[in-house]
């Protein structure tokens, strides 16, 4: 049997290599550098070269085109160079994550020929069930048998629950449900499929570690919609373990138009959506101040009658490309409330900037001011000191401007805002992710996230301005002399 998916890849990687790559060595499963973004390359190419490209194919190596990965991969779907254990492939809803898994099964069990050895010889091939194991895995539409050319095809052992290859290459189906079916087999690979649902995760997962113990450095790829788990939080953090994240829409050439519309348009903004669309993993900080529950609970759609708008500015203390985000916030007082204790706000846009010059963020934060009808921009000048109100009067001389100076810590400026929040007198529109990431990480000890809480000091700023500081007014009149 002739090798044409090698001979479609030394001739693919030939065709598309560039002057300073080189000619690339023809090989069958291994990513080659001329062969990354092939198909970008190709739609991208004006059709007269398209048509040149196709034509220097031989007729064997174009009908082994479809089947070349490699060729037509999204950039998170091909695994990261260097040494690592566990690759985790961290997607929303439809972003590839089941084919990338596949075909890296793939290219681990094939040889250069439909009958040689590949880097493994026997996979575990781990699902939530059994069922879900088989069908999406094995037969689903970017299971193995879907991906597989005919010539490597694998072939189903119902009773056995295996995949093998011509080659002699087996895979063995398990549920993560029975743990202990893992214990005694071992493998030099492994796919793992959403790790994050498994309801016995601890014990197969470390079932399946026992069993990794064949060839010289067994690895496994693990492809998962990300969800608060113990175990993944933890795989992650390791050194041995190396990421790519994508969204629902990094896949979308290969998605219905009308469910993107229609998911963007009822989980856009949203925390559901964001760990479902986006690929983000959610997760509270213990002692938080904000939970994400009840951010996602004090959304609104509709902005409501408005009193008063402010843009609040937490500006950074360089404006480079490693510098800190420009947090900007646009918050409101609803109309309605007499008193202090009935005044309710309402948080309608982050506009923040990152690694902006000073100049842009303040043009960033006008224009914020401006959509909103903003009646006041208020911004934090410990940093700046006048240099911020100049700024901002570069770009707007009439810009109704208030300084504020921070004379306690982050944390303590916070917490009578999230008072607000568990009295249920702060909204939020929809699309404010980045902030409410911010807010699930102040804790009354500090900011448990990396880098600066920009938006969260902006947020702290604008609601201080809005209700706290009119209210600490109204709790203490004072008498004026004329």
């Amino acid at each position: 049997m002739r090798n044409t998916r090698s001979e479609a890849v030394a001739e693919g990687a030939q065709a598309t290599a560039t002057p300073e790559s080189g000619p690339a060595e023809a090989c069958s499963t291994s990513t080659l550098p001329g062969l990354k973004s092939g198909a970008a390359w190709l739609a991208s190419a004006p059709p007269e070269m398209q048509e040149s490209f196709l034509e220097s194919l031989s007729a064997e190596a174009l009908a082994a085109l479809p089947w070349l990965f490699e060729f037509w991969a999204l950039p998170h779907q091909l695994p990261p160079e260097g040494d690592w254990r566990a690759w985790v492939i961290l997607g929303g809803r439809g972003a590839g994550k089941t084919r990338a898994g596949a075909e890296w099964v793939r290219a681990q069990v094939e040889g250069s020929g439909p009958f040689d050895e590949g880097r493994c010889r026997r996979i575990a091939l781990v699902g939530e069930t059994i069922d879900q194991a088989r069908e999406v895995m094995v037969f689903g539409d970017s299971g193995l048998l879907a991906c597989s050319p005919p010539d490597r095809r694998p072939e189903w052992k119902a009773g056995r629950k295996q995949l093998e290859w011509p080659n002699g290459a087996v895979a063995q189906l398990f549920s993560a449900h029975d743990p202990e079916a893992l214990r005694g087999p071992q493998f030099d690979g492994a796919w793992v499929d959403e790790l994050a649902k498994w309801k016995k995760a601890q014990e197969a997962w470390d079932m399946l570690q026992f069993g990794l113990r064949l060839g010289d450095s067994p690895r496994m790829c693990v492809t998962t919609t990300p969800r608060k788990q113990a175990l993944l939080r933890d795989l992650l953090e390791r050194q041995s373990t190396v990421v790519t994240r994508a969204g629902t829409e990094a896949n979308k050439a290969w998605l219905a138009p009308a469910f993107l519309e229609e998911v963007r348009a009822r989980y856009g903004g949203t925390r559901l959506g964001r760990q479902e669309l986006d690929g983000v993993m959610l997760d509270d900080v213990e002692g938080a101040l904000w939970r994400h529950e009840a951010l996602e609970a004090a959304r609104i759609n509709a902005v409501p009658e408005l009193a008063r708008v402010v843009v609040a500015v937490d500006p950074p203390v360089t404006g480079h490309k490693g510098s800190d985000a420009c947090g900007i916030i646009v918050a409101a007082l609803e109309a309605g409330g007499d008193a202090p204790q009935d005044w309710r706000a309402v948080v309608l846009e982050d506009a923040s900037v990152q690694a902006a010059s000073p100049l842009d963020w303040a043009r960033a934060a006008l224009r914020a001011a401006e959509r909103h009808g903003a009646d006041k921009v208020v911004a934090e000048v410990n940093q700046g000191g006048d240099l911020v109100e100049t700024l901002l009067r570069q770009v707007d001389p009439t810009v109704a401007f208030k300084a504020v100076r921070a004379s306690r810590g982050k944390a303590a400026r916070a917490e009578p805002v999230a008072a607000l929040y568990e009295q249920g007198r702060v909204r939020h529109m929809a699309g404010l992710t980045e902030l409410e990431e911010e807010m699930g990480r102040m804790t009354a000890q500090g900011y448990q996230g990396s880098g600066s809480p920009d938006r969260v000091d902006a947020l702290v700023w604008a609601l201080t301005e809005l209700i706290l500081e009119p209210a600490a007014k109204w709790r203490r009149p004072a008498m004026r002399s004329l």
